[in-house]
């Protein structure tokens, strides 16, 4: 018999498989066409994409990181169940810069030349 060392991973496949799912899902949605662009990102099957959407099985390997390299919320589902919360910042600061830069845009020019200093 052999003794388990080291430490026990702290999520299991259907936690991983559902995050991942959920994280798919609010990008994508559950369309016809997310199952395509799924395919398109991955080059995976129809039948593999939509276990990954409905979270009976999560990918693996190449497919996870084709799907991390092509979308923000597939990455931060991995970072967070790294628990890496401070990298999962990093992902979103570039988006959120611009949304800033725009509603700066936009009160500027609701306030117009006569508010300047």
């Amino acid at each position: 018999m052999i003794t388990k060392m080291g430490n026990s991973f702290p999520i299991c496949a259907q936690t991983y498989a559902g995050a991942l799912a959920a994280a798919l899902r609010t990008e994508l949605g559950t369309s016809h066409r997310a199952i395509k662009t799924l395919r398109h990102w991955t080059d995976a099957s129809e039948r593999t994409a939509k276990h990954w959407l409905a979270g009976s099985h999560g990918p693996s390997g190449l497919h996870l990181i084709e799907l991390m390299r092509h979308s923000d919320h597939a990455l931060q589902a991995v970072l967070e169940l790294a628990q890496r919360n401070s990298s999962v910042a990093v992902v979103w600061l570039p988006a959120l810069r611009e949304r800033l830069l725009d509603v700066a845009e936009l009160i500027e020019a609701c306030l117009g030349p006569a508010s300047a200093h």
